[in-house]
């Protein structure tokens, strides 16, 4: 059925690392990683080498050896079959529904700090989910149109990294710093507070992304050649980026005193602010910041779409999900999320105090499923890698990019990759010291709950299909 629906090749690699830079190069999560302290450095230095640098390999490899509509969808399929793929597009596809409403909850935070300071909850509320259904009119549009919103997002964001750390520099030289940055402050430790993991999981959720692009693959002109070089150069500037730019936060803020919502618009008026000109400055600023915000809601609606629509057209998902445009767009998942996120949004709102507890509860409530899906592509890899080697233990080069290293240490990588996962997950719903996130576990229980109701219509629907 897939074969009857044609894309059009319109991502080059410029596309698909700006694509990359857009889906994974995160504001919103810049001040949750400064809440840590200089800790967030070793943090982000660590699992970089442990975590990222495997993973992107991993990712990578299957993106370019198997170049195939769904990306993570279609990896898992061909390890584990069409249930987990079922189930896997699912996570995928709910992550994203879930992720949405927190991320247009910090779009209305920040635009209430900037234009009207005394914008209630429930206006803050109305407003994220205006901009889940312009998201929903952007997934429908030809991807040659659509393309533009992560492109032009991944643009201003680079652009706004850029002057905070420019800022923190002369912020730091003409005023001094307010966190110490020494060997001490930054290894974790009691003393520090490098061992409290609250945030912790939004630097591993920075992280992830950089196969977002392969859910695209048919749309690409040539992936085997291009989507190793934009992932790998991406990667690299994302890493650069979150370093330099959660540093800049702590030289002007105290670690204690930075805020989830309002971290980063208080540390552009620091730096920028004090003057009519400087305070216009910083609201242009501002104004880039929520561009970029949409822009991230809208390329992961992209990528969780399509994987979701092919995951549907192969009748694993219900058929609903597999209703596409005249240009192969995802229109019937792409409204279901609308609904999904819209409902999500009301709903943990009329629970929530505040902007900041209605963003992280919605924030860790996604990221305990959006984590599912990539423990699964990890063993998955092990398993798709497994079968293409010979009897001399190497992988035949066939001109593709390959993880390199002995196929020991490669699955060694995969396998811990997979466990960094699973503890994120942990800590997304237990805090050492704090206690269980109960609207967190429920929430994930009821996707999952939901997950297997919709695999097992899916494959009785199958077996009905086949007899």
């Amino acid at each position: 059925m897939s074969e009857l629906h044609l894309h059009e090749k319109t991502l080059g690699k410029r596309d698909i690392f700006l694509f990359c830079i857009s889906a994974v190069l995160l504001l919103d999560t810049l001040a949750a990683g400064a809440v840590m302290g200089p800790t967030v450095i070793f943090w982000w230095v660590i699992l970089t080498i442990f975590f990222l640098v495997p993973f992107g390999a991993i990712s990578t490899e299957l993106g370019s050896a198997y170049p195939e509509q769904g990306g993570i969808y279609a990896w898992v399929k061909r390890a584990y079959g069409q249930k987990m793929a079922s189930r896997i597009s699912w996570y995928y596809w709910s992550n994203v529904a879930v992720w949405v409403p927190a991320i247009f909850i910090l779009f209305a935070g920040v635009f209430s700090q900037i234009f009207m300071p005394d914008m209630s909850l429930t206006a803050q509320i109305i407003m994220g989910v205006v901009l889940i259904w312009v998201v929903v009119f952007v997934n429908i549009v030809a991807l040659n149109v659509g393309k533009w919103i992560p492109n032009i997002g991944a643009a201003i964001k680079l652009i706004i990294f850029a002057l905070l750390i420019i800022g923190g520099i002369l912020y730091g030289m003409e005023h001094g710093i307010a966190n110490e940055f020494t060997l001490a402050t930054m290894i974790p430790s009691t003393e520090n507070g490098g061992l409290s993991l609250q945030y912790l999981p939004a630097v591993v959720y920075g992280m992830l992304g950089f196969e977002l692009a392969s859910a695209s693959s048919a749309e690409m002109k040539d992936p085997r050649k291009d989507l190793p070089k934009a992932v790998f150069s991406s990667i690299a500037v994302v890493v650069g980026a979150y370093i330099l730019a959660t540093t800049a936060i702590l030289i002007a803020q105290p670690a204690d005193k930075v805020d989830v919502v309002d971290g980063l618009m208080d540390t552009l008026g620091q730096f920028f602010g004090g003057s009519p000109l400087g305070d216009a400055f910083v609201v242009v600023l501002g104004v880039g910041a929520l561009y970029t915000f949409f822009s991230n809601g809208a390329t992961w609606a992209m990528g969780a779409n399509r994987a979701a629509a092919e995951a549907a057209i192969d009748d694993e998902l219900p058929a609903l999900f597999a209703v596409e445009s005249k240009h192969g767009t995802p229109v019937g998942a792409s409204i279901l999320l609308g609904i999904s996120a819209s409902i999500l949004l009301i709903l943990y709102g009329v629970m929530a105090g505040n902007n900041e507890d209605l963003f992280w509860s919605l924030f860790a409530f996604s990221g305990v499923i959006f984590m599912l899906p990539y423990v699964a592509v990890c063993t998955a890899f092990v398993k798709i890698r497994e079968t293409h080697i010979g009897i001399n233990g190497k992988i035949a080069e066939d001109g593709t990019f390959r993880f390199p290293g002995s196929p020991k240490f490669v699955k060694a990588c995969a396998y811990l990759c997979a466990a960094i996962l699973m503890v994120t997950i942990t800590l997304f719903i237990y805090v050492p010291g704090e206690g269980v996130a109960w609207e967190v576990l429920w929430g994930a229980i009821g996707v999952i709950i939901m997950g297997e109701v919709v695999t097992y219509r899916g494959m009785k629907k199958m077996k009905t299909a086949t007899v």
